[in-house]
């Protein structure tokens, strides 16, 4: 086994991913393929750090933690379960072996609450160890209903777990610019948008659709697979393909959302984990966070046209791909 450390910053108000099928995964390249990341075993074993900041006490970071663990492994159409083994001395990003979640003390990074970082065997992509930290230059809660100017922890381990299981961010949000700097969640539809809630908000407790497909794309369970379907195509512009633009697909009857990028050279796009029926697709510019959230820096996203909707139904069949389909936006 060749092992890899790869680090994921994820900022409150950011790493590089790639993508394959329904959902923003991280991944490595292992000959000429690309491979997302998960855990080949589980349960997925994990320590928590026995030290904690003043206003917490071990056991409610504990238990925090284990909400957050029991809500992804509570997904019926996913197959995922971990298994606290109890408390440790070593600091996160330690490459010893060990998963450790656990708080560190980083006030030069002013932007983040946590940040995620896994050692993968390159040959399998398969997930060996990963750590979580939350910065203990916030202040923190474990309160049941949440608590004025603190973040809630089980919001942000929920966020932070689906990192180290293999997610990457959803763009199923809505920001606002904020006059001290930075953005403001006015709404969002996955708990993996990668701007948190602001402190006393417990919203972030929930998995959302576009979460419980992206688990579910990396983590089918034996009864639930081949139920649901996808949807494919491109998007382009002035008959270019037309690179990172948001596609989601919105299912009137449960009123759910999953979305994806458009990815590659042929602005092409790819939604799994949909529910059979008829769904509105509609594209929109990544333009609600940060790019370099879903994105390195390096990529040249277009942000450059008006959201669009397809003019028709896609019918997504069960077990099969609804598409592809040809989406035109107009540049603005």
């Amino acid at each position: 086994m060749r092992a890899l450390r790869l680090a994921v910053v994820i900022l409150t108000l950011g790493g590089a991913c790639v993508s394959l099928e329904a959902y923003l995964k991280y991944g490595v390249r292992v000959n000429d393929r690309q491979i997302a990341l998960r855990w080949a075993r589980q349960p997925i074993r994990y320590f928590t750090r026995s030290s904690v900041p003043a206003g917490l006490t071990l056991s409610g970071f504990e238990a925090a933690v284990g909400r957050a663990c029991a809500t992804w492994a509570a997904v019926p159409s996913a197959s995922v379960s971990f298994q606290h083994v109890g408390t440790i001395h070593s600091l996160p990003f330690e490459q010893d072996g060990a998963t450790v979640l656990g708080f560190l003390d980083r006030p030069d990074m002013d932007r983040v609450l946590g940040a995620t970082t896994y050692v993968v065997d390159v040959l399998t992509g398969e997930i060996v160890e990963s750590d979580i930290f939350f910065n203990t230059a916030f202040p923190w809660s474990t309160a049941p209903a949440g608590e004025p100017g603190r973040f809630d922890l089980e919001s942000i381990a929920l966020h932070e777990l689906g990192h180290l299981l293999g997610l990457g961010h959803s763009a199923l949000g809505e920001t606002e610019l904020r006059p001290i700097g930075g953005r403001r969640v006015i709404a969002a539809e996955a708990v993996m948008f990668p701007i948190a809630f602001a402190a006393g908000n417990t919203e972030g407790r929930r998995l959302r659709a576009d979460d419980v497909a992206g688990v579910t794309d990396l983590y089918e369970s034996a009864s639930n697979r081949g139920d649901w379907g996808s949807v494919s195509g491109r998007v382009t512009k002035d008959g270019r393909p037309v690179f990172g633009a948001h596609v989601v697909a919105f299912h009137p009857a449960s009123g759910s959302l999953v979305g994806n990028f458009t990815l590659g050279s042929d602005g092409g796009f790819a939604i799994a984990g949909l529910q059979p029926g008829p769904h509105i697709l509609r594209v929109e510019p990544l333009d609600d966070a940060d790019l370099t959230s879903f994105f390195s820096a390096d990529r040249d996203v277009d942000v450059a046209f008006a959201p669009t909707y397809y003019d028709r139904f896609a019918v997504v069949p069960r077990r099969g791909n609804a598409g592809p389909f040809e989406i035109k936006v107009v540049a603005r």
